[in-house]
């Protein structure tokens, strides 16, 4: 079954602002590039660099967590680890998370902007290699945006795709078709990947991804229609390749 890239998307800071790409390499067995490399503890979290290891999305400033995060856009450059904030009403902020001092200057600024919907103290976190996926093995994440409309059409009222925070997003697949596809083969570009599991929805989705504003019972809204919780797929990359807009993402059911 034949669809196509429609949109790619990296998180360089969990819980933040999704950054658009054109084109991405995929690489065996490897996350998506440059994707949740750093997180905001909310209170202590119990993650050591040393030894990383997967810790729950509800120790970190999230959207399932602080709605409020939403309301700040940021942006990252990979290659200097200069980051940028803004936010309506609140000084912009730049610094370089490449150090120490820089990671402290942005959770300062953080706590300032989030007040008591944070529980804080806020750390910033990361170490080589390891990504804050909500899932162990959430290498790569897909949307179908045919599900997404379907769920429009369920609720009445649209749906930001974005409230999904995936990494590729495609167009021309059935709906729900990526429901049946556990195990199955994708074709994504120049790459291939298996399927190893449907996303299980939380209320992140519940945020407007603009506003910051839980106005959608997404979760209660997908189980209504569908008897579970999920809307997406994860799969782990197999082959490595170019990934581009427009490029041919084929699955095998």
């Amino acid at each position: 079954m034949a669809g196509c890239i429609q949109s790619l998307w990296r998180y360089p800071v969990k819980g933040f602002t999704p950054e658009p790409l054109h084109a991405a390499t995929l690489t065996a067995g490897a996350y998506f590039p440059c994707d949740r490399i750093y997180a905001v503890e909310d209170g202590p979290s119990g993650f050591d660099p040393a030894a990383p290891k997967f810790i729950s999305k509800q120790k970190f400033t999230v959207l399932a967590k602080i709605a409020e995060v939403a309301r700040a856009r940021t942006a990252y450059d990979e290659a200097t680890g200069q980051f940028s904030v803004t936010a309506d009403g609140r000084p912009d902020f730049r610094a370089d998370l490449n150090d120490a001092a820089g990671r402290e200057a942005f959770c300062a600024w953080l706590t300032d902007f989030l007040g008591e919907a944070a529980t804080g103290p806020l750390r910033m976190v990361q170490a080589p290699g390891h990504r804050f996926t909500d899932h162990p093995l959430g290498y790569v994440s897909i949307i179908n945006l045919a599900s997404v409309r379907d769920l429009e059409a369920q609720i009445g009222r649209p749906v930001d795709p974005l409230r999904f925070r995936a990494n590729l997003y495609v167009e021309g697949w059935p709906a729900w078709i990526e429901a049946q596809a556990k195990g199955a083969s994708i074709r994504l570009g120049g790459a291939s990947a298996t399927v190893f599991s449907p996303i299980v929805r939380c209320v992140a989705t519940h945020v407007d991804p603009t506003t910051g504003e839980r106005d959608i019972e997404m979760v209660k809204a997908i189980f209504d229609h569908r008897g579970d919780m999920n809307c997406g797929i994860y799969v782990s990359i197999t082959d490595g390749g170019e990934l581009r807009l427009g490029d041919r993402a084929e699955i095998s059911t």
